[in-house]
């Protein structure tokens, strides 16, 4: 697993404890908890959920479940450019380059400045051996300000 991809795992987990703690569904909140059902019901409608719950699958290696909790927050979510990449990365982990791809263009659709996208692309295409496709979105993120992609480049050199 390459250094972004655990720094990208890393975040998922923050993300999703963090959420976990503040969520207005427990007594971490300041309150008594909801009747488990009715929670369950309200989180099961929010995307931000779906997603947390990828990002904690993710975190722990489970990229099968990742993929599916990130499909269900885009089923809820359309717009959500950060689950189409998280499920593109977890699909990388599953050696499923294609979907990878297809999941980290639709982030890139969405977001386009984003240079994390593209240097996360460029490790998909890395992995699955297009290294002239990989080269230009190393390039790309440098250019958006992608710390990884810039220090990629100098060792390319």
């Amino acid at each position: 697993m390459t250094h972004r991809f655990v720094r990208i795992v890393g975040l998922f987990s923050m993300l999703a404890l963090g959420a976990m703690v503040l969520s207005p569904f427990g007594a971490a909140a300041g309150r008594a908890p909801l009747n488990a059902s009715a929670a369950a019901s309200a989180e099961s409608r929010d995307a931000g959920y779906w997603f947390q719950k990828g990002a904690l699958c993710a975190t722990y290696g489970n990229n099968q479940a990742a993929v599916a909790y990130f499909g269900k927050a885009i089923a809820l979510d359309p717009g959500h450019s950060g689950a189409h990449f998280s499920q593109g990365v977890s699909y990388g982990q599953l050696q499923n380059y294609g979907a990878a791809l297809e999941a980290i263009n639709r982030a890139i659709q969405m977001s386009p400045q984003n240079g994390l996208y593209h240097y996360g692309r460029a490790r998909v295409y890395l992995l699955a051996g297009e290294k002239d496709k990989a080269l230009a979105d190393f390039r790309k993120a440098a250019d958006l300000g992608d710390e990884d992609a810039q220090n990629y480049l100098k060792g390319v050199k």
